[in-house]
């Protein structure tokens, strides 16, 4: 069922116990499932029928969890992955291959960034990136005839650049492609890409939507909304039969509001096996339950940091959207319930070797390659996530070398800031 509230779907959604049934969703622990008749597992394997057979395509546990995100974000079908990075290479390979071209992002995070350049291009697929501050004229001009999608991240990791979704979601659709937001950094409690233009949204729930750096995961969110049916030269995997399902055509079976994520359990989970384990969405579904709750004190302690360290002298600049003054300042109003999220971006004075003397004398935040968490954490992207860039890829990506990532948890913002008072003391 439907909530007014999305709060109540955090708690509520997804998953609706009958009589004597479990309170809590139940984890489904099994690899496969008993059927009666050969015939009865047969309408499985040929999409005819619903239910469960082998794990690695479905699980109840998954679909359960799946179901809630999908609420959540006011989608119309998704799907559970093992990784965040196995949401992001599904959600560009169910509609792209070899000889065809993505334009993307340039500030997106740097496994995505690494995945797109490097991965996906020696399988065929070009990658062409442009800045999160194009203008409609420079988005354009990437397009190409064969371009097959639009991507960008609602607030980019680690540069926190807040996405004009609306203008990227215009000339995704001029030119006949959807628009693929990844919304890791803002969740739906902050902001649902779907309702600005966005036509698939993505999300690593390793991060806030799991929130406690207990399980790695991800999600891929259908709106149901993109028309595949409208360019069948173009989307031929989701508009022609599909010879390794008896020649079944996804948009003509399942309709536009299923096609697309069918199409990934049954071609890419099938045949990568990038599946989420049940115990795991089971964590991740805990991890839900409080997210509305947790997403706001993320939010009022990543202001209060910001606050803080655009003052103190010892920091060159903060880039925080719900900063006054910042450059995402009035993109973050408009798009996020909050402003901004958990997570702040600074300079240290000094440069690099400043940002590690910084680091290496934080007592309550911890560097880990993790973000977005209960526990406050920071990196240097530079030396870690963003690592396989060059210097050029960086500016790019909106992340110079003094570049410090903390992320603020969910503890009081009076000892974090204390926290950063005395490591700033000691550079």
């Amino acid at each position: 069922m439907s909530y007014k509230n999305i709060d109540t779907t955090c708690v509520q959604g997804g998953y609706t116990p009958g009589n004597g049934e479990p309170r809590q969703i139940p984890i489904v622990q099994s690899t496969t499932f008993k059927y009666a008749t050969s015939e009865d597992m047969g309408k499985l394997f040929d999409l005819e029928a619903e239910g469960y057979f082998y794990t690695r395509l479905q699980n109840p546990t998954n679909d359960y969890v799946a179901k809630k995100i999908c609420e959540l974000e006011g989608g119309t079908a998704a799907m559970l992955t093992s990784s965040g990075q196995a949401a992001s290479f599904f959600s560009i390979f169910n509609i792209a291959g070899a000889g065809d071209h993505i334009v993307a992002s340039s500030a997106i995070y740097g496994g995505t960034y690494n995945l797109f350049a490097v991965t996906m291009k020696r399988m065929g697929i070009d990658f062409t990136f442009v800045s999160p501050n194009a203008s409609e004229e420079e988005l354009q001009a990437a397009f190409r005839p064969n371009t097959k999608a639009l991507f960008g991240e609602t607030i980019a990791n680690p540069a926190l650049v807040v996405l004009d979704i609306e203008r990227f979601a215009n000339v995704a659709h001029k030119n006949g492609v959807p628009l693929i937001i990844d919304n890791t950094f803002a969740t739906p409690v902050t902001c649902r890409p779907f309702e600005w233009g966005a036509d698939i949204v993505i999300h690593s729930t390793t991060k806030y939507i799991d929130g406690h750096g207990a399980s790695v995961g991800g999600c891929i969110v259908d709106s149901g909304k993109f028309d595949w049916t409208k360019y069948p030269d173009k989307f031929p995997g989701l508009c022609t039969p599909d010879e390794s399902y008896h020649g079944v055509t996804y948009t003509e079976r399942f309709g536009l509001a299923g096609a697309y994520i069918t199409k990934a359990t049954a071609q890419l989970m099938r045949d990568f096996g990038c599946i989420q384990s049940p115990q795991h969405a089971f964590y991740l579904n805990l991890g839900l339950e409080s997210l509305h709750l947790r997403m706001q004190r993320h939010c009022e302690n990543g202001l209060a940091v910001a606050q803080y360290l655009k003052n103190h002298p010892k920091v060159a600049w903060v880039r925080y959207s719900g900063l006054e003054g910042d450059e995402c300042y009035d993109l973050g109003k408009k798009y996020l319930k909050y402003g901004g999220c958990g997570v702040v971006s600074f300079g240290v004075k000094g440069g690099r070797a400043a940002a590690e003397a910084f680091m290496k004398n934080l007592k309550i935040a911890a560097i880990e390659t993790h973000v977005a968490d209960a526990r406050t954490c920071c990196l240097h992207p530079a030396s870690a996530t963003h690592r396989q860039m060059n210097d050029e890829e960086l500016a790019a990506a909106g992340i110079s070398p003094d570049l410090v990532r903390f992320s603020c948890g969910i503890e009081a913002a009076e000892d974090l800031i204390s926290d950063i008072e005395n490591a700033l003391a000691e550079v």
